[in-house]
């Protein structure tokens, strides 16, 4: 059996990339394996990694786009419920793929899938309890709110088992209230009472509209929470998003929570899990309608969008409209815009892209288009082919 130290030093004297040498090591140790079956790994790795390499002058974006795009034809324009959760409508096909590479600050439908620890995920009660925490509670919720026009004052039935459910008390309930309308309230069982300030047909219908949208509890960008139980755990689908106030509550998992929102994920976990999680969404999205996309390509794209530090879209506000070539910029959109102010700028165009040389119509400096060739002619000469 080879020895452990041998097999670190090893891997890690490997021309391979550093995640790559991890994932290697984590698995090769706990196998008892001999030199030679040691070694046929590494080949196998070897050979494995050189075959996945892009070839220099590889004209990757191109490739990316056509790999992307033919099968971004067969998309369909619906939006779909998670499967056996018809509460909640997620946007899917072809609408969501603009809207993650358009970088739109507010999705169509925001969601997030929330994670439970260990003590809360197993245990049904607790988790609803986490539930409830989360998902906005309004007056309306637990209450019939009837406004009395004879008697001039607004009067709120409260739901027992509502409460109950909510874990929440008719004291909570009326000091919620006091404190959003400045006006006392009078708890007589679970019967709320209240009045406006001056006697006026007006003030109370006013003052019944503010009440019914007291908030009691939970976040207010979360609309609904769905819990499903998936592989012996209570998982959360919600309507809305808000992961940082999420992330906050008591018993949320913030290893494993995440929001469709490519932009919050950025503001709340940083640049690297928003590029992770363009990859997963747009993945996904394609997975759902059925189309195998090599996930290098959706890497390549999630890389550019996110490689300044910030989420950039794919558009004439982000990554084409940055371009140094006068002539792609001109070729995407808003073309007399573009050569008008690069003129006035005098910008020079250093013809290295595949847009800007198929517009002159000269070979692109990519594949065979990067090689020069000079033969030497029977006269000693030097011809350029």
């Amino acid at each position: 059996m080879i020895d452990k130290q041998a097999m670190e030093s090893r891997i890690e004297s490997l021309p391979l990339p550093k995640k790559i040498r991890s994932a290697m090591l984590a698995e090769l140790l706990e196998m008892e394996l001999t030199e030679e079956e040691f070694e046929d790994v590494i080949r196998l790795t070897l050979k494995r990694y050189n075959e996945s390499r892009i070839p220099p002058y590889e004209a990757a974006g191109v490739v990316t786009a056509q790999s992307i795009g033919e099968p971004g034809t067969q998309m369909t324009m619906r939006t779909f419920h998670y499967a056996g959760v018809a509460e909640i409508n997620v946007t899917l096909g072809l609408p969501r793929i603009i809207e993650l590479l358009d970088a739109r600050k507010n999705p169509s439908t925001p969601s997030m899938t929330i994670y439970l620890k260990e003590e809360y995920a197993n245990d049904r009660e607790r988790s609803s309890d986490v539930a409830w925490n989360i998902e906005s509670t309004y007056l309306h919720h637990v209450g019939d709110i009837t406004t009395n026009i004879s008697d001039m004052e607004i009067t709120v039935n409260l739901d027992e088992k509502a409460l109950e459910m909510r874990k929440m008390r008719p004291e909570e309930v009326a000091m919620a209230i006091e404190e959003e309308i400045g006006l006392p309230v009078e708890l007589l069982d679970h019967r709320l009472r209240t009045a406006p300030e001056e006697v006026s047909y007006r003030g109370l219908l006013q003052l019944a509209k503010k009440i019914r949208n007291v908030k009691l509890k939970g976040v207010d960008e979360i609309k609904r929470v769905v819990i499903r139980r998936e592989n012996d755990e209570y998982i959360f689908y919600t309507e809305g998003s808000a992961l940082s106030k999420v992330l906050q509550i008591e018993g949320v998992d913030p290893t494993r929570t995440r929001t469709n929102n490519i932009l919050e994920m950025a503001e709340v976990l940083g640049i690297e899990a928003a590029r992770q999680s363009i990859i997963d969404e747009i993945m996904g999205t394609l997975r759902e309608q059925g189309l195998d996309v090599d996930i290098r390509h959706i890497m390549l794209v999630a890389d550019i969008m996110t490689c300044d530090g910030e989420v950039k879209q794919i558009g004439r506000h982000g990554i084409s409209g940055e371009k140094a070539s006068v002539l792609a910029r001109a070729a995407f959109e808003i073309t007399v815009n573009n050569l008008l102010e690069s003129s006035v700028r005098g910008e020079v165009d250093e013809l290295d892209g595949v847009t800007e040389n198929v517009i002159v119509g000269q070979p692109v400096k990519l594949g065979t288009g990067s090689v020069k060739l000079i033969a030497k002619s029977e006269m000693g000469g030097m011809n350029h082919g």
